[in-house]
Parts: C-alpha cells; structure tokens; sequence
C-alpha cells in the first residue's frame, strides 16, 4: 500500500501516474493505492486501488537495464487486445502509456481479474479435488481455442515470421546460450545438436502464448475454470505444438514428480498424456511427436535458468547472496538439458 509519496512504491512514479490514470482510465477516482502483486525477474504487476475501491492492474517493465523487446508493454497490450476478441480469456485492456515521462518507462492498464495463481503443490489445497481434472481440461480446451484464432483475422497477423518457428528458437536460445553460458555443459550443446536434426514440419501457424501453464493462468476455484490468461510477454507467432509441448515441462510427470512451481503433483490432476490426447481431439492436429517439444521446451528452459544464474553470479538480481536461489538456477540448468535429452532418447532421435 502507498501513503502517497514516489519513494513508498518501487517502480511507480505516484505523482505523475495519479493524473494520467485519472485522465485515461474510465472512473477512475484518485488518490491510488498500489500493490505490487508480482515482480521478481519478470514484468512488474501492480494491483491499483482508487478512491471508491475499484480494483485494476497496471503493468510495467521492471525497473533497471532490461532489453526493450523482452518487456515491450505497447506489444503485450495489443497482444491482449486482440487475444480478447477470441473465446481465450484474457483481462480487458483499459489503458496504454507510451510516455515515458510519466513513469520512467511504458506501461499499461487492464481490468483486475478475481482468481487463484496454481503455482506450486500447496497452492493445489486451493483447488477442490474434485475440480483439479475440469479445471485442467478448460486449461487444455483454452490453449486449443487460442491456437485456433485466425491471426489475420483479430489483427496480429503481422506480429512476427510465421514459418520456421522451431529453426528461428533454436538459433535465438542457442545464441543466449552462448552469451549466458557459466560453466562447460556439453549436454546442453548435445541436445541443440540432436534438436536441430530432427526439426518436426510446423503444423500452420498460431498465436504461441510461451509461457502457458496454470502459474500463469488466474483460476476460477470454485468453478475449476480458467478466468485469464496472463504473462503474454513471450508471445510470438509460431508452431502450436510448441506451447503442449512446454506445459509437458511442468506437469506431473508418471511417476509423481513435479515441479515446485506447479500444482499438478498434487492428487486429482490428469495425467499429461491424456491432455495431449485431448488437445489432439479438439484441435485435430498429429500430436505423435509431442515429445520433441517436450525436449525443446526443456532445453529452452535450460537455457532461460542458465541466464538466470548468470545474473544471480554477477548481482544483476539483487539477491545474488542467497546461496540457495544460485544453487536451485545452477542445478535447474543441468537437470533441465537432462529431462530433454531423456525425452528425445524416447524418441530414438
């Protein structure tokens, strides 16, 4: 909460963005209450309160050197805009600030949208079991009504390449490899190589969401339905297999394991392979080589949390002390190119 001073909020001029909220949003009722609701290594989200107690989201890049593409608020804004015209729900955008005298940086509105972030085992408990299999055939059914938007027609169209999505990933992350890279891993160049032989043909193109995972998704917990989709910052256009292919990486895997960062190791949730089969059902796309994303997507994962490490071994995170987080990066870097070597063993690739 703010008492009304720049310094209370990190991240949020409030005496500059009191008025242009005032004049841009519709009823908006100053003074503003600001609440950052995530932040970390990722764009900064502030739950904004006004004077009545009407609830929406701004959302900013985070504070310090970032790259500009990585955090491009005016990209992430159309995205959802246009996302919203589709059955795919997505919080309503009410606002955009390309002026970065107001807050130092760009940034936009949205609606505040009631619902539960699953992102990690304990916050299952939040789930009815019960509704832990709807709630995860709607996740499923979404990405499918995503991946079946006509691009052209909701206006993103021209939002990136559409052919050779899988080759143009394989070149930008193997590229951040090198650039991030701490410690000799030839497992991580091993399976680049294995990948990069082996590249499945693109089923059409789609919007790929590259992120989507319930810990990026508001749930309905008492319905056991998606309310909205969040987190578009990686959004492109490109291969639907590859956004089934990623949720592989943070669902439960057969023999109970999961990540700490995802609810679905906990009792009543679907196992993977059903969802594929259900993705397949509703989309009518060939999803026998599914496991070739699941490599890539861990792969690419690897990568990510080399970066990461990388940052945490040079203080670009602030907290570059905490013994624990280096180790969790430096460890998920190997075990990550571990699981998507396994993965393309399964193949005989």
């Amino acid at each position: 909460m703010c008492s009304g001073t720049v310094a209370d909020v990190q991240g949020i001029d409030v005496g500059r963005v009191t008025p242009w909220l005032a004049d841009h949003v519709d009823g908006a009722q100053p003074p503003f209450e600001f609440h950052l609701i995530t932040g970390g290594r990722s764009n900064l989200t502030f739950r904004v309160v006004d004077d009545a107690g009407n609830a929406f989201v701004l959302r900013r890049p985070p504070t310090g050197h970032v790259l500009a593409t990585a955090h491009d608020m005016a990209r992430e804004h159309r995205i959802i805009s246009a996302v919203g015209t589709t059955p795919v729900p997505v919080p309503r955008t009410l606002a955009l600030c390309t002026d970065e005298s107001v807050n130092d940086a760009p940034f936009y509105v949205m609606e505040y949208v009631d619902g539960v972030v699953l992102d990690g085992p304990e916050r299952a408990d939040l789930l009815p079991v019960e509704l832990r299999e709807p709630a995860s055939h709607h996740l499923i059914d979404v990405l499918a009504d995503l991946h079946d938007a006509d691009i052209d027609e909701i206006g993103l169209g021209d939002l990136a390449r559409r052919d050779g999505y899988i080759e143009r990933q394989l070149k930008r992350w193997s590229t951040q490899w090198e650039k991030s890279r701490q410690r000799d891993l030839p497992i991580v160049d091993d399976v680049w190589r294995r990948l990069s032989v082996r590249i499945p043909e693109q089923q059409g193109v789609s919007i790929a969401h590259g992120d989507y995972r319930f810990g990026n998704c508001l749930v309905d917990v008492g319905a056991g339905r998606v309310a909205a989709v969040l987190d578009w910052e990686l959004c492109t256009l490109g291969d639907p297999l590859a956004d089934l292919g990623y949720l592989g990486v943070y669902w439960v895997k057969p023999d109970g394991e999961g990540r700490h960062n995802d609810p679905t190791s906990a009792p009543g949730f679907p196992s993977y392979a059903s969802l594929v089969e259900r993705y397949a059902s509703r989309t009518g796309r060939d999803v026998s080589n599914i496991d070739y994303y699941v490599a890539f997507s861990h792969w690419r994962l690897a990568v990510i949390s080399e970066g990461v490490y990388a940052r945490f071994l040079h203080g670009a995170m602030g907290d570059q002390h905490d013994p624990a987080a280096l180790e969790m990066f430096r460890q998920a870097t190997e075990d990550l190119a571990g699981t998507a070597a396994a993965a393309l063993d399964r193949l005989g690739a």
